[in-house]
């Protein structure tokens, strides 16, 4: 069982022609082939590094046995590029798109809703089943197999945690970001769900941070016996300021609950295990 994608994932890549597109539609066709098209307005017939273009995702799916869609459209046109995705019938879209407004995300994520569309991000990485498919940006020699469900907040600190798990020896079974901006396809808690109904995963590990009440849904779900396996979490801006935004634009403190210690306070009174800096998660997977 796999989180989300699987060896049967299908991509296109929305924005292909585009540096980072571009970049990263052979670097994942590299590790796993699953890379099908792109998408660009006006280069229908072209190709990009050996990869079919199309100038819109319907005629892409009649070509392309596609169900996957990586955006990596600048934010203005991002809105445009999700809502084609979602209209031509593609049912799990990937935004590593950064900074789309929040009333766009809004509608797309009601729209998405109602049509059983998937979306991961936006201000995703994307997502990593090692050996078997890299759906975003996350550098694959950084991490290995293993049986750990990783699910993170945060892009760098993913990078940073999953090179250390790996150094101490321990693998993911997935890992996924599931963005920084304020409205998100996938919040952290469903994934954490996920990874609670996979079989191929034991272990998890959060990587949370200040603002909203994600974290404290998690924590409920574990008082309420709905997730049996152990968690380990890390949550980040203990330093930070209320009202100040720190990094994401889902990452301030606006209200209670939201401060990275009474995050804490209830993982930890949950009996969820948290580290106070990111290099000790190895050190509090090595104790369960």
């Amino acid at each position: 069982m796999s989180i989300i994608l699987d060896k049967n994932s299908r991509i296109l890549i929305q924005g292909i022609t585009g540096r980072d597109g571009s970049f990263h539609a052979k670097k994942i066709n590299d590790y796993c082939g699953v890379v099908v098209g792109g998408v660009t307005p006006k280069k229908n017939g072209f190709t990009n590094k050996g990869f079919p273009l199309f100038d819109a995702v319907e005629k892409a799916l009649l070509e392309t046995d596609a169900n996957s869609s990586i955006i990596f459209v600048p934010a203005r046109f991002a809105p445009n590029a999700i809502n084609e995705a979602i209209d031509a019938g593609i049912k799990t879209i990937i935004v590593v798109t950064e900074g789309i407004p929040v009333h766009e995300m809004i509608k797309i994520y009601k729209k998405a809703s109602l049509k059983d569309v998937r979306i991961v991000g936006p201000n995703t990485p994307g997502m990593l089943i090692p050996g078997v498919i890299l759906a975003g940006i996350i550098p694959p020699h950084i991490t290995m197999c293993g049986d750990v469900g990783l699910v993170s907040r945060s892009g760098t600190l993913t990078y940073q945690i999953l090179s250390d798990m790996k150094e101490d020896g321990f693998g993911v079974s997935t890992a996924i970001g599931v963005g920084g901006d304020q409205i998100v396809g996938t919040r952290l808690s469903e994934v954490v769900q996920m990874f609670g109904d996979d079989p191929e995963t034991k272990t998890i590990v959060m990587i949370g941070e200040i603002g909203g009440n994600e974290e404290q849904k998690v924590a409920k779900l574990v008082r309420d016996g709905k997730i049996k396996k152990p968690i380990v979490a890390y949550i980040a801006g203990r330093n930070a300021p209320p009202e100040k935004k720190m990094g994401h634009a889902g990452a301030i403190i606006a209200g209670k609950g939201m401060s990275a210690s009474e995050k804490i306070k209830e993982l930890e009174d949950s009996g969820i295990k948290v580290a106070r800096l990111p290099w000790q998660i190895p050190e509090l997977l090595k104790e369960i």
